[in-house]
């Protein structure tokens, strides 16, 4: 008999979730307590642009969107860094060819609504889950039009509801010995936007991230689609460069001048913008257990919320998808399985991802100008090309290597940077760095750590 499906949250993850489920020949249904994003405007302010790396782009491809998504996605090959007194630096991302990818996440998760509804899935929009009956298969929704609560029967439940899920409230109040654990690291950002310029030309970079590092804050700005640039400063909210600092039109333009002036020249109305749209917060969750029996998993955010800093919060979730249909090809119809399996192998590397996320917000906001760091970075570059197989930069193991488990890229990475700051101790490195005898002693230095 065809399982019945019931996906909490039509966002990212659960849409293409959707997917998966319907082309395995499931009965697919997905509940969303907001409405329908492709049929009313989205709240301006409050989205942080994606970027689109190979593990998303790997179980995009899996069930054959990948070239739908490529339609609105744009390609930035590295960083774009701007300096305080307006010089810039580009830093590749990796290796020649390799790129992320900017991707609005309303034009995308609209997309994917759309793909799944070709695949028969079915969306209710407006519906709230109040509570999950475990033991009865049934989940309840209350609806927005009335309020009534209506019970719907599943054979499988998956929690897909983002960082304050409701399924997975559902599910701890009812799971003894449940751990949860949330962190709002001291930022909060604020969304601004770039226009585009006459005919809709690029005013920066077009294929780059670009970054105004600033020690304790920063200004990012992805490209769009419409030669805008969705801009996101990230900002503590307390303190003597704060939120709470800000509060006048003249606090905004004295800091913003001060700070980013090379960026304000193409954003003529961000004293506006800055009141007007949002302070959002940036939130870790980590939580066990994901499972319940043979019926119930949390997927994506509701599982293992990311700040945004390494780019793989959407990218995590996706991955999830894919390891989930790899065990269902391994596994069959056996759900104990299947989700004992998806849990012992996604926890790990979902706390793995947390963690680099926060690393990499102190390397973007602070160490990406510092002079030593990018030596530093030199060096691993020419320490990659040189050994391409015994040393990946961390970056690259996380964005650029889906065989690599994050679990993996967090302890590789550790390694490699334990090493780097001996070698960088170096005396007179600045004459050494390029000698083969050096090379070779931080490979050999590198295979005694593993």
């Amino acid at each position: 008999m065809q399982k019945e499906i019931v996906i909490i949250g039509a966002g990212l993850v659960g849409s293409l979730l959707s997917i998966y489920m319907a082309k395995r020949g499931y009965r697919v249904r997905v509940y969303e307590r907001r409405s329908d994003m492709r049929r009313v405007a989205m709240q301006a302010g409050r989205s942080i642009n994606l970027a689109l790396s190979d593990r998303g782009i790997k179980a995009l491809h899996k069930v054959g969107i990948m070239d739908e998504i490529r339609s609105i996605s744009i390609p930035m090959h590295g960083r774009y860094i701007h300096a305080k007194d307006g010089s810039h630096v580009q830093q590749a991302y990796g290796k020649s060819g390799q790129f992320i990818n900017s991707v609005s996440r309303g034009e995308l998760n609209k997309k994917l609504m759309d793909l799944a509804e070709q695949h028969q899935v079915q969306f209710y929009f407006e519906h709230k889950c109040s509570h999950i009956d475990f033991e009865q298969g049934h989940v309840y929704f209350e609806t927005a039009n009335d309020g009534a609560i209506e019970p719907v029967q599943a054979d499988l439940i998956f929690g897909s509801d983002g960082a304050y899920s409701a399924a997975r409230l559902s599910h701890q109040l009812q799971q003894d010995r449940f751990q949860y654990q949330q962190y709002f690291i001291d930022c909060g950002y604020k969304e601004l936007t770039i226009p585009a310029g006459p005919n809709g030309t690029f005013l920066l970079e077009q294929h780059a991230l670009h970054i105004w590092p600033r020690k304790d804050y920063m200004l990012i700005a992805l490209p769009n689609l419409d030669g805008s640039f969705t801009c996101t400063l990230f900002f503590p909210y307390e303190g003597a460069q704060s939120f709470e600092q800000l509060k006048t039109d003249a606090d905004i333009q004295g800091f913003f001048e001060a700070e980013f002036a090379d960026a304000i020249v193409h954003m003529p109305d961000y004293v506006q913008q800055f009141k007007r749209n949002p302070t959002a917060s940036l939130v870790t969750v980590k939580c066990y257990p994901w499972i319940k029996n043979d019926r119930f998993a949390l997927i994506g955010d509701a599982a293992h919320a990311i700040v945004p800093f390494f780019g793989q919060g959407m990218n995590c979730g996706f991955e999830d998808c894919d390891v989930l249909d790899e065990l269902m090809t391994t596994w069959g119809e056996d759900w104990t399985k299947i989700l004992e399996e998806y849990q012992r192998l996604r926890k790990p590397d979902g706390d793995a991802i947390a963690d680099l996320a926060i690393y990499n917000f102190v390397e973007m906001r602070d160490r990406v100008a510092d002079p030593r760091f990018l030596f530093q970075k030199k060096i691993e570059g020419l320490l990659h090309e040189t050994y391409p197989d015994r040393w990946i930069p961390a970056y690259a193991q996380v964005t650029f290597s889906p065989h690599i488990r994050y679990s993996e890229a967090l302890a590789n990475g550790q390694k490699q940077e334990a090493i780097m700051q001996e070698a960088m101790r170096t005396p007179d490195l600045e004459s050494k760095w390029q000698d083969p005898a050096f090379l070779a002693g931080i490979i050999e230095a590198l295979e005694q750590k593993s």
